[in-house]
Protein backbone atom coordinates (compact mmCIF):
# COMPACT_ATOMS: atom_id res chain seq x y z
CA UNK A 1 0.00 0.00 0.00
CA UNK A 2 2.59 2.03 0.96
CA UNK A 3 4.66 1.61 -2.25
CA UNK A 4 1.63 2.36 -4.42
CA UNK A 5 0.99 5.92 -2.87
CA UNK A 6 4.53 6.65 -3.50
CA UNK A 7 4.57 5.71 -6.96
CA UNK A 8 1.33 7.65 -7.29
CA UNK A 9 2.90 10.49 -5.41
CA UNK A 10 5.63 10.80 -8.11
CA UNK A 11 3.18 10.38 -11.03
CA UNK A 12 1.50 13.40 -9.81
CA UNK A 13 4.85 15.34 -9.15
CA UNK A 14 5.80 14.48 -12.70
CA UNK A 15 2.74 16.14 -13.90
CA UNK A 16 2.34 19.17 -11.78
CA UNK A 17 5.83 19.77 -10.64
CA UNK A 18 4.68 20.62 -7.46
CA UNK A 19 2.40 19.31 -4.66
CA UNK A 20 1.23 20.70 -1.24
CA UNK A 21 0.39 18.37 2.38
CA UNK A 22 -2.85 19.09 2.54
CA UNK A 23 -3.47 18.02 -1.27
CA UNK A 24 -1.88 14.98 -0.31
CA UNK A 25 -3.97 14.09 2.59
CA UNK A 26 -7.19 15.13 0.53
CA UNK A 27 -6.06 12.67 -2.24
CA UNK A 28 -5.12 9.48 -0.04
CA UNK A 29 -6.83 10.42 3.14
CA UNK A 30 -3.57 10.18 5.09
CA UNK A 31 -2.97 11.98 8.40
CA UNK A 32 0.46 14.62 7.83
CA UNK A 33 2.56 12.46 9.61
CA UNK A 34 1.80 9.51 7.29
CA UNK A 35 2.27 12.53 4.40
CA UNK A 36 5.88 13.55 5.76
CA UNK A 37 7.09 10.03 6.10
CA UNK A 38 6.14 9.12 2.17
CA UNK A 39 7.89 12.53 1.36
CA UNK A 40 10.67 11.92 3.55
CA UNK A 41 11.45 8.30 1.93
CA UNK A 42 10.91 9.50 -1.67
CA UNK A 43 13.54 12.75 -1.02
CA UNK A 44 15.89 9.96 -0.18
CA UNK A 45 15.49 7.84 -2.51
CA UNK A 46 15.96 11.42 -4.50
CA UNK A 47 13.16 11.26 -6.58
CA UNK A 48 11.70 14.76 -5.03
CA UNK A 49 13.00 17.77 -2.61
CA UNK A 50 11.03 18.78 0.36
CA UNK A 51 10.14 22.19 0.57
CA UNK A 52 7.69 24.13 2.92
CA UNK A 53 4.55 22.67 3.13
CA UNK A 54 4.79 20.04 0.24
CA UNK A 55 7.13 18.90 -2.24
CA UNK A 56 8.31 19.51 -5.74
CA UNK A 57 9.91 17.70 -8.69
CA UNK A 58 13.38 16.96 -8.14
CA UNK A 59 15.75 20.17 -9.82
CA UNK A 60 12.32 21.70 -10.43
CA UNK A 61 14.05 25.20 -8.60
CA UNK A 62 16.51 25.18 -11.19
CA UNK A 63 14.13 24.64 -14.11
CA UNK A 64 11.17 26.69 -15.47
CA UNK A 65 8.47 24.54 -16.70
CA UNK A 66 7.02 24.73 -20.08
CA UNK A 67 4.73 27.20 -21.17
CA UNK A 68 1.92 24.86 -22.13
CA UNK A 69 2.24 22.46 -19.14
CA UNK A 70 1.88 25.89 -16.77
CA UNK A 71 -0.78 26.88 -18.63
CA UNK A 72 -3.15 24.08 -18.21
CA UNK A 73 -2.37 23.70 -14.40
CA UNK A 74 -4.56 24.66 -11.50
CA UNK A 75 -6.74 26.70 -14.31
CA UNK A 76 -9.57 27.19 -11.72
CA UNK A 77 -6.89 28.40 -9.07
CA UNK A 78 -5.78 30.78 -11.62
CA UNK A 79 -8.93 32.15 -12.44
CA UNK A 80 -10.29 32.75 -8.72
CA UNK A 81 -6.75 34.60 -7.92
CA UNK A 82 -7.48 37.23 -11.28
CA UNK A 83 -10.94 37.88 -10.63
CA UNK A 84 -9.83 38.92 -7.47
CA UNK A 85 -6.87 41.52 -8.43
CA UNK A 86 -9.19 42.80 -11.38
CA UNK A 87 -11.12 44.45 -8.27
CA UNK A 88 -7.88 46.16 -7.50
CA UNK A 89 -7.30 47.55 -10.22
CA UNK A 90 -9.08 50.98 -10.35
CA UNK A 91 -10.23 53.60 -13.03
CA UNK A 92 -7.29 55.25 -14.78
CA UNK A 93 -4.89 53.43 -13.09
CA UNK A 94 -1.28 52.97 -14.72
CA UNK A 95 -0.33 49.14 -14.68
CA UNK A 96 2.74 46.87 -15.21
CA UNK A 97 1.86 43.53 -15.84
CA UNK A 98 4.03 40.88 -15.87
CA UNK A 99 4.67 37.97 -17.80
CA UNK A 100 3.13 34.17 -16.29
CA UNK A 101 -0.50 32.21 -16.98
CA UNK A 102 -2.23 34.14 -13.90
CA UNK A 103 -1.33 37.71 -15.27
CA UNK A 104 -2.80 36.35 -18.73
CA UNK A 105 -5.64 35.22 -17.17
CA UNK A 106 -6.32 38.98 -15.33
CA UNK A 107 -5.81 40.23 -18.78
CA UNK A 108 -7.88 38.35 -20.49
CA UNK A 109 -10.85 39.36 -17.94
CA UNK A 110 -10.19 42.95 -17.04
CA UNK A 111 -13.11 45.31 -17.79
CA UNK A 112 -12.02 47.59 -20.17
CA UNK A 113 -14.13 50.35 -19.01
CA UNK A 114 -11.78 51.02 -16.64
CA UNK A 115 -9.82 52.82 -19.34
CA UNK A 116 -5.81 52.02 -17.60
CA UNK A 117 -2.12 52.74 -19.11
CA UNK A 118 -1.14 49.44 -19.31
CA UNK A 119 2.82 48.30 -19.31
CA UNK A 120 3.77 44.84 -19.58
CA UNK A 121 7.05 42.50 -21.15
CA UNK A 122 4.50 40.10 -21.90
CA UNK A 123 3.40 39.59 -25.46
CA UNK A 124 0.39 37.81 -24.78
CA UNK A 125 -0.67 39.88 -22.17
CA UNK A 126 -0.38 42.97 -24.98
CA UNK A 127 -2.19 41.51 -27.02
CA UNK A 128 -5.15 40.37 -24.88
CA UNK A 129 -4.91 44.43 -23.29
CA UNK A 130 -4.99 46.10 -26.88
CA UNK A 131 -7.81 43.83 -28.03
CA UNK A 132 -10.16 44.98 -25.32
CA UNK A 133 -8.93 48.98 -25.95
CA UNK A 134 -6.52 49.62 -23.68
CA UNK A 135 -3.37 51.73 -23.95
CA UNK A 136 -0.09 49.23 -24.25
CA UNK A 137 3.05 49.86 -24.03
CA UNK A 138 5.72 47.16 -24.08
CA UNK A 139 9.02 47.54 -22.39
CA UNK A 140 11.16 46.22 -25.42
CA UNK A 141 14.31 44.10 -25.32
CA UNK A 142 14.65 40.49 -26.56
CA UNK A 143 11.69 37.66 -26.68
CA UNK A 144 12.30 34.76 -24.91
CA UNK A 145 11.13 31.95 -27.41
CA UNK A 146 7.79 29.76 -26.25
CA UNK A 147 7.13 32.31 -23.36
CA UNK A 148 7.27 35.75 -25.40
CA UNK A 149 8.33 37.71 -22.60
CA UNK A 150 10.94 40.27 -23.45
CA UNK A 151 13.48 41.29 -21.04
CA UNK A 152 16.84 42.28 -21.05
CA UNK A 153 18.92 45.41 -20.47
CA UNK A 154 16.15 47.56 -22.86
CA UNK A 155 13.40 46.62 -21.03
CA UNK A 156 15.00 47.30 -17.89
CA UNK A 157 16.80 51.17 -19.51
CA UNK A 158 13.42 51.88 -21.22
CA UNK A 159 11.37 50.93 -17.75
CA UNK A 160 13.59 52.80 -15.31
CA UNK A 161 11.57 56.01 -17.30
CA UNK A 162 7.72 55.33 -15.84
CA UNK A 163 6.20 55.00 -12.50
CA UNK A 164 2.94 52.76 -11.80
CA UNK A 165 0.20 52.56 -9.52
CA UNK A 166 0.49 49.08 -9.23
CA UNK A 167 2.78 46.13 -10.19
CA UNK A 168 0.97 42.81 -10.94
CA UNK A 169 3.53 40.14 -10.41
CA UNK A 170 3.83 37.03 -11.42
CA UNK A 171 6.21 34.58 -9.36
CA UNK A 172 7.77 30.80 -9.31
CA UNK A 173 8.11 30.54 -5.70
CA UNK A 174 7.31 32.39 -2.62
CA UNK A 175 8.72 31.24 1.21
CA UNK A 176 10.30 32.99 4.04
CA UNK A 177 13.01 34.66 2.62
CA UNK A 178 10.89 36.78 -0.40
CA UNK A 179 10.05 35.68 -3.72
CA UNK A 180 11.81 34.00 -6.08
CA UNK A 181 11.98 32.70 -10.57
CA UNK A 182 13.86 31.18 -13.20
CA UNK A 183 15.27 33.53 -15.09
CA UNK A 184 17.67 36.39 -14.20
CA UNK A 185 17.08 39.02 -16.87
CA UNK A 186 13.06 38.60 -15.73
CA UNK A 187 14.09 39.14 -12.20
CA UNK A 188 15.81 41.66 -12.65
CA UNK A 189 13.58 43.59 -14.64
CA UNK A 190 11.28 42.71 -11.83
CA UNK A 191 13.04 44.36 -9.57
CA UNK A 192 12.85 47.42 -11.45
CA UNK A 193 9.39 47.49 -11.79
CA UNK A 194 8.70 46.77 -7.84
CA UNK A 195 11.53 49.08 -7.06
CA UNK A 196 8.93 51.90 -9.82
CA UNK A 197 5.59 51.29 -8.30
CA UNK A 198 3.33 52.63 -5.73
CA UNK A 199 2.00 49.18 -4.88
CA UNK A 200 3.09 45.31 -5.82
CA UNK A 201 0.49 43.14 -5.66
CA UNK A 202 1.74 38.77 -6.45
CA UNK A 203 -0.70 36.25 -7.98
CA UNK A 204 0.66 32.74 -6.76
CA UNK A 205 -1.64 30.06 -6.49
CA UNK A 206 -1.29 27.27 -3.87
CA UNK A 207 1.74 25.35 -5.90
CA UNK A 208 3.78 28.27 -5.31
CA UNK A 209 4.26 28.46 -1.75
CA UNK A 210 7.47 26.84 -0.45
CA UNK A 211 8.97 26.89 -3.42
CA UNK A 212 12.84 28.65 -3.95
CA UNK A 213 13.59 29.16 -8.01
CA UNK A 214 17.17 29.89 -8.27
CA UNK A 215 16.87 33.74 -8.94
CA UNK A 216 15.93 36.26 -6.27
CA UNK A 217 13.23 38.57 -6.57
CA UNK A 218 12.76 40.64 -2.99
CA UNK A 219 12.15 40.51 0.10
CA UNK A 220 8.48 39.87 1.23
CA UNK A 221 8.77 43.61 2.70
CA UNK A 222 8.54 44.61 -0.98
CA UNK A 223 4.63 43.06 -1.03
CA UNK A 224 2.20 44.60 -0.44
CA UNK A 225 -1.05 42.01 -1.14
CA UNK A 226 -0.55 38.64 -2.33
CA UNK A 227 -3.58 37.05 -4.11
CA UNK A 228 -3.60 32.90 -3.45
CA UNK A 229 -6.74 30.56 -3.49
CA UNK A 230 -8.04 28.59 -0.68
CA UNK A 231 -5.18 25.57 -0.75
CA UNK A 232 -2.22 27.97 0.10
CA UNK A 233 -0.61 27.35 3.77
CA UNK A 234 -2.68 28.57 6.09
CA UNK A 235 0.52 28.94 8.53
CA UNK A 236 2.38 30.66 5.50
CA UNK A 237 -0.39 33.08 4.89
CA UNK A 238 -0.71 33.65 9.18
CA UNK A 239 3.60 34.25 8.51
CA UNK A 240 3.17 36.61 5.47
CA UNK A 241 0.62 38.60 7.14
CA UNK A 242 2.57 39.07 10.19
CA UNK A 243 4.25 40.52 7.75
CA UNK A 244 2.72 43.35 6.88
CA UNK A 245 1.09 41.67 3.58
CA UNK A 246 -2.78 42.34 2.28
CA UNK A 247 -3.60 38.26 2.02
CA UNK A 248 -6.28 37.92 0.07
CA UNK A 249 -7.86 34.17 -0.37
CA UNK A 250 -9.75 33.46 -3.87
CA UNK A 251 -12.45 31.29 -3.57
CA UNK A 252 -13.17 28.36 -6.13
Amino acid sequence: MNQDRRSQIIKMLNKQHTISNSELMDTFKISIETVRRDLAYLENQGLLERVYGGAVKKNFMNTEPEYTNRQSENLDEKQAIAKEAEKLIDLNDTVFFDIGTTTLSLAQNLNSSKNINAFTNSLRVATSLSEKGCSVTVTGGKVRNGEFSVSGFIAENNMSQFNFDKAIIGIAGIDENGITDFIPEEANLRRQIIKNSRKTIVLADYSKFGVRAICNICALSKIDILITDEKAPYDMIKKLEKNGIKVIVAKI
